[in-house]
């Protein structure tokens, strides 16, 4: 069902990175798990549309939450989604476009405080960073970002604190949470080239925002400044947004890069606004999620990814992604 890669070399130079003493945690996961088209290719035919996130999170250490973007979620879906996933495991979560897209990020209080009073805080400790995409015509505006970042809550206390001052209309559907003095973490995504300067990467250290890393097939910056205690990326496609695959040697140089990324140093090729910027030498927790999902190859990019840094040696994808249909064959539990 598979062949080995001729990149095995390439492995061995980023083994053992999943965690260990050179640098911090990485986990490698998708972006979504609800997708028709996975049915019978990752998914095994026969599972149940409610057992998906069962498997999923059992395939991986982590998933990125999407459909908190486009809407407010409630409460008892993300206690759910908590009681589904197995101890250990991580959530990111999609901050809502109401907040980026439609208000972009002015008079964000009132949004942020619906956000989180949606039950976002009901994950509790399977809360892991928030991720807050701007739009392609958002340009860098260092005073409106500021203002933005000064809002953003940095405990779950604070979260839920901010989160009771909801608007009217969303009483009886809102949750806050267990409280505590544990970490929320932030991620910025940035879509215009106005972002890709010094200045830009100075205040996000300063509100210890994380610049995500996002490789979205040449369409929008991607700038490899390290600027907070973790690093996000988001792979979208190689060559085609949220489509294409990416080749043994692309995700050989992404596991050097996020190697880099969590022993705080900068890759010998990374692309960097803050040119002349010294590494810190800080280790990071890295965080990785594929979007590549139209054509299935997320869970297959995301498995090749870990068997890189793990040392081992990448697999070809199916053949059968080559010609995805609405009804594909089952290869995903004979794959892997």
């Amino acid at each position: 069902m598979f062949r080995k890669s001729n990149v095995a070399s390439q492995a061995v130079q980023v083994a053992s990175l999943l965690g260990d003493a050179s640098g911090g945690a990485v986990r490698v996961g998708i972006s979504g798990w609800s997708y028709k088209q996975w049915r019978n290719v990752f998914y095994p035919p026969g599972l149940r549309l409610r057992d998906q996130l069962n498997f999923a999170s059992r395939a991986f250490p982590s998933i990125e939450l999407n459909g908190s973007f486009y809407s407010l979620q409630r409460p008892e879906s993300y206690r759910s989604w908590r009681d589904a996933t197995p101890d250990g495991f991580v959530f990111s979560i999609k901050g809502g476009r109401y907040v980026t897209h439609l208000k972009r990020l002015r008079e964000a209080e009132q949004g942020l405080a619906n956000f989180f009073a949606s039950g976002v805080l009901e994950l509790e400790a399977k809360l892991g960073p928030i991720l807050w995409q701007l739009p392609p015509t958002l340009k860098f505006e260092p005073e409106r970002l500021s203002e933005f970042f000064a809002l953003l809550p940095r405990t779950h206390e604070q979260a839920a604190e901010l989160a009771r001052q909801h608007s009217d209309w969303l009483a009886g559907r809102v949750a806050f949470g267990a409280g505590g003095r544990a970490k929320i973490r932030h991620t910025l995504e940035v879509r215009h080239e106005s972002f890709v300067c010094r200045e830009f990467v100075a205040l996000l250290k300063k509100h210890q925002i994380a610049l995500c890393v996002a490789d979205s097939a040449g369409l929008y910056p991607l700038i490899e400044d390290q600027s907070a205690d973790f690093a996000y990326v988001r792979l979208h496609g190689s060559t085609q947004l949220y489509t294409s695959g990416y080749t043994h040697a692309e995700l050989a140089d992404w596991a050097q890069r996020i190697h880099a990324f969590r022993s705080g140093r900068h890759a010998p090729t990374a692309r960097l606004a803050a040119s002349s910027a010294e590494a810190d030498g800080r280790k990071r927790d890295v965080y990785v999620y594929f979007d590549n999902d139209v054509k299935v190859r997320a869970p297959f990019d995301a498995w090749n990814l870990e068997r890189l840094l793990r040392g081992d040696a990448p697999r070809d994808p199916p053949e059968s992604l080559a010609s995805v249909t609405e009804e594909p064959r089952s290869v995903w539990a004979a794959w892997r």
